[in-house]
């Protein structure tokens, strides 16, 4: 409906809501923040100079970063990619996958499918997966939208669209919710797949 980067800057604030809920649900964090304080740090840092990265590319660019990255994970779990990462290089690969997720994160709003990958191999179940992601979107999109503002990227042209688009959020939100609570853990991840497979064909169709 509208260019990838008002797109990027206007699903900050739904994302900021509903990973904020997602969080809250999931209970306490535990060691969650001690554990993930070096992967986050890079995150931002990546998410930093993707936020500037998306100010220099151009809108059609950017739609086929988004696409070809979403199909390559798609692939990836198609090939059975599973790698698994032992306690003892987590913190080793905190700082390169951070930072990769973070630099897609800010060119394309969509830093999960990297630590998606990430947090998979280090053989976190559903709830802890869940968390892991809920916990980490919330720090980076915070930085992400001050990034945004700091850009240019998000006047007050578009907080309404924002806010509207929060609300249409929220009205689906509690639906995914139960599906989530239904769906055993192979069936999680297949819906996770079919969706990220449409959405990646269709932005490569579109950019091209």
């Amino acid at each position: 409906m509208v260019d990838v980067k008002t797109a990027v800057a206007v699903l900050v604030i739904p994302n900021l809501v509903m990973d904020g809920l997602q969080l809250r649900r999931q209970g306490p964090l535990g060691d969650a923040p001690r554990r993930l304080a070096p992967l986050l740090v890079f995150t931002i840092v990546g998410t930093i100079v993707g936020t500037k990265l998306l100010v220099m590319l151009s809108a059609r660019a950017v739609t086929l970063i988004l696409g070809a990255f979403v199909l390559g994970f798609v692939v990836l779990d198609l090939a059975r990619f599973a790698p698994k990462i032992s306690p003892g290089r987590e913190r080793l690969l905190s700082a390169p996958v951070g930072l990769v997720a973070g630099v897609m994160g800010g060119i394309t709003n969509a830093p999960g499918t990297a630590l998606a990958l990430y947090f998979v191999a280090l053989g976190m179940d559903k709830r802890e997966f869940v968390r892991s992601i809920a916990f980490t979107f919330l720090v980076v999109k915070a930085v992400q939208l001050a990034t945004l503002v700091w850009y240019g990227l998000f006047g007050w042209s578009l907080v309404l669209m924002s806010l509207g688009l929060t609300a249409a959020g929220l009205a689906g939100f509690g639906l995914g919710l139960r599906l989530q609570d239904r769906l055993d853990q192979r069936a999680f991840n297949r819906a996770v797949l079919v969706f990220l497979a449409a959405l990646g064909t269709w932005l490569v169709v579109r950019s091209l």
